[in-house]
């Protein structure tokens, strides 16, 4: 009998084809892509199933301590940073050389970030990305004198919730990040931008869209964080998780990352990572770290990349 495919091929195979084959554009940082559109994989998440790229060693705990971040709503950098995570930091640290003309470097801007409450409140935030889009929604309601004050937020995770449980063959179990009114107030518009699910045979599945994808970078998060999604939606609504599919319309690989596709594409990939979650908290927002643990990783090493602001 033929041995399934391991996962992580399809990844592979689309690395290679958008090398091979993309467009190769100008792109708003000025290092340029190659690109292909639309492309689409499937990752089994039955039996603990994560897709944790073999192929290089992933931070996992960064995706998920990313993740729980999101779920707060919060929007600054500070507590990221705090738990030594700085894959936001490059955005807020250009814009401060940028205003200010000063030369700090990285471990010296989260430093000052870390400490310093007025310097964090002024440099640290990031405007309504993510976190701000998913569980706080503005929404405005007529005043008296013919205005708009802003009125309650809205949560799309709890409300997703609500309708997995109560309404689980609904066609809107989604959220998105993407609000428009206020795109040109965010550190970057969101990338990962629409989640949306269904539910069957008692099993939860997610399909992820996201309109622009790094093959290079961003995908290992990307992957792993959606399925850590579906993962805590079904623990959370009593059902077994069933798979991601994951969908871009910009997949593109940046043109000083040709080491990192030479590299990960001459690997093999090995082993089958488990993500186990150690407990049931009380709801969504009440994950912590210490409740997760990924089994049977055994990765080839990282790859050092620039990232592109």
């Amino acid at each position: 009998m033929t041995e399934p495919a391991h996962f992580e091929h399809q990844y592979l195979s689309l690395l290679r084809d958008v090398w091979t084959h993309g467009d190769e554009r100008r792109d708003r940082t000025g290092v340029g892509t190659r690109s292909l559109f639309g492309p689409t994989m499937r990752f089994d998440l039955s039996e603990d199933r994560v897709p944790l790229l073999t192929t290089k060693r992933v931070a996992w705990k960064t995706a998920a301590r990313e993740m729980l971040w999101f779920l707060t709503g919060d929007t600054n950098i500070r507590n990221l940073v705090r738990q030594k995570v700085h894959i936001w930091t490059d955005w807020p640290l250009d814009r401060y050389r940028r205003a200010t003309g000063e030369a700090l470097d990285r471990d010296a801007f989260e430093a000052r970030i870390s400490a310093d409450d007025d310097f964090a409140a002024q440099w640290g935030d990031l405007g309504p990305v993510y976190g701000k889009q998913w569980v706080d929604w503005d929404t405005y309601e007529p005043a008296r004198d013919g205005l708009f004050r802003r009125g309650p937020g809205v949560n799309q995770i709890a409300t997703l919730v609500e309708g997995i449980r109560h309404d689980p063959t609904s066609r809107r179990l989604l959220f998105t990040g993407w609000n428009v009114a206020e795109l040109d107030a965010m550190a970057l518009p969101p990338c990962h931008m629409t989640y949306q699910f269904h539910v069957a045979g008692g099993r939860l599945s997610g399909m992820l869209w996201q309109r622009s994808c790094d093959l290079g970078l961003g995908f290992a998060f990307n992957a792993f964080s959606a399925a850590l999604l579906i993962r805590m939606l079904a623990q959370q609504c009593d059902l077994m998780p069933g798979e991601l599919v994951w969908s871009a319309g910009d997949a593109h690989v940046y043109l000083n990352h040709e080491h990192l596709v030479t590299e990960q594409l001459a690997r093999t990939p090995r082993g089958e990572p488990r993500l186990r979650i150690g407990r049931r908290p009380a709801s969504m927002f009440h994950y912590r770290i210490e409740d997760l643990a990924i089994e049977d990783y055994d990765p080839h090493p990282a790859i050092s990349a620039p990232v592109a602001v």
